[in-house]
């Protein structure tokens, strides 16, 4: 029986540029964390080989210093590590590749750089691999595997970064074709696919691994490697889903009528909020002090979350007459008030949003001189 561990898409070097500097750190640090984790995994399941279908780098300009502490995380694992260039870390002329073999000392790295099969006739693989050299190609470079010549004994893996066909969202399918019957047309006892970040069957024997520490929103169902067994060449895979993820990357959408006791709600419903990178969508319509309240109530959310970004855009003020009280009883303030509120009611002012601001300002200030 063959063993593998398909990984891929571990994106080393990505900036998060849009982060606050020492929550960039983190998220950066764990690219190197997580690839330390699946090389445990990889040891304590005796997996025969690990194949990392692309994007390994996030690009070819990652540091010598990225580049030596992605093999340190590696060494726990003793067995071959097959890494294939995808579009971020495509197999240019000079390209990362060329360090990374330079300062790959004893660890058992191939670089499958080439259209060629690798044998790895020890633990039973023939691989079959389709490097990307630049970030776009437009032909399945997928096709030699379908007249490639490997040994009858040993299982048929294909290892390859891009788009299956006809099974993924169109906007997922800009470059790098790969025939959604691949697997079947070369003989392949298991495809290994990456670029799509979320864990997938895409077809069958086809398998895209995703990202193994996620780095986006969507709920694709990142943060996973692939255990694969093939018990004899010709068999069908019996394929694993395995966590290795820290962070919970997630969006969660909720309409807010009048009260803000959902927020609270459903973020106290969190397993993990301070490893939780939380996209807060939220729609409807408060109160200003219900808003007062909200912002209240995301402060506090916000030191124990790890990290959150509030969406609110179709969250609408609308103040009632107990909120313009609060502000003003009467006189010249209150008329000024009433202007505003008749703008923050009104989808065709085109400063409606600014009116509203302008409330909600208001009656904050009123608030804060009220409590002195």
């Amino acid at each position: 029986m063959t063993r593998i561990l398909h990984t891929a898409d571990w994106q080393v070097g990505k900036p998060f540029g849009g982060f606050e500097p020492d929550r960039r750190g983190e998220l950066r640090a764990e690219r190197f964390a997580v690839v330390g984790r699946i090389a445990d995994l990889a040891t304590a399941r005796g997996c025969d080989a690990v194949l990392v279908a692309g994007d390994a780098f996030d690009d070819n300009m990652v540091s010598d210093r990225e580049i030596q502490r992605t093999l340190d995380a590696m060494t726990a694992f003793r067995g071959p590590w097959v890494m294939l260039p995808g579009n971020h870390d495509a197999a240019l002329g000079v390209s990362l590749w060329t360090r990374l073999k330079q300062r790959a000392g004893p660890a058992r790295i191939i670089v499958a750089d080439r259209p060629e099969p690798i044998l790895l006739e020890d633990q039973g693989i023939a691989l079959l691999p389709a490097p990307l050299t630049r970030r776009h190609e437009g032909a399945d470079l997928t096709a030699w595997f379908d007249h490639a010549e490997t040994p009858s004994g040993l299982a048929r893996i294909g290892l390859a970064h891009g788009s299956v066909q006809n099974r993924l969202p169109e906007a997922a399918e800009s470059g790098n074709p790969i025939a959604d019957d691949r697997a079947a047309r070369a003989r392949l006892d298991y495809l290994a696919l990456g670029d799509w970040h979320g864990f997938v069957e895409i077809a069958p024997k086809t398998v895209y691994a995703g990202t193994p520490e996620p780095d986006r929103y969507p709920a694709n169902a990142p943060g996973h490697v692939g255990i694969v067994e093939i018990n004899a060449p010709g068999a069908a895979p019996r394929i694993e889903r395995v966590r290795t993820a820290r962070f919970d990357w997630r969006t969660l959408a909720l309409r807010l009528d009048g009260g803000v006791e959902a927020v609270d709600e459903a973020l106290s419903a969190l397993a993990q909020p301070g490893e939780t990178v939380l996209e807060l969508v939220l729609s409807g319509s408060l109160s200003l002090r219900e808003r007062v309240r909200l912002e209240e109530t995301l402060a506090l959310w916000r030191a124990k979350l790890f990290d959150l970004r509030l969406v609110d855009a179709a969250l609408i003020d609308a103040p009632d007459d107990e909120d313009l009280d609060r502000i003003d009883v009467g006189g010249f303030v209150r008329v000024a008030i009433e202007k505003l509120r008749a703008r923050a009611a009104d989808p065709a002012d085109p400063e409606r949003a600014a009116a509203a601001l302008a409330l909600r300002l208001a009656y904050v200030e009123h608030r804060r001189l009220g409590e002195r």
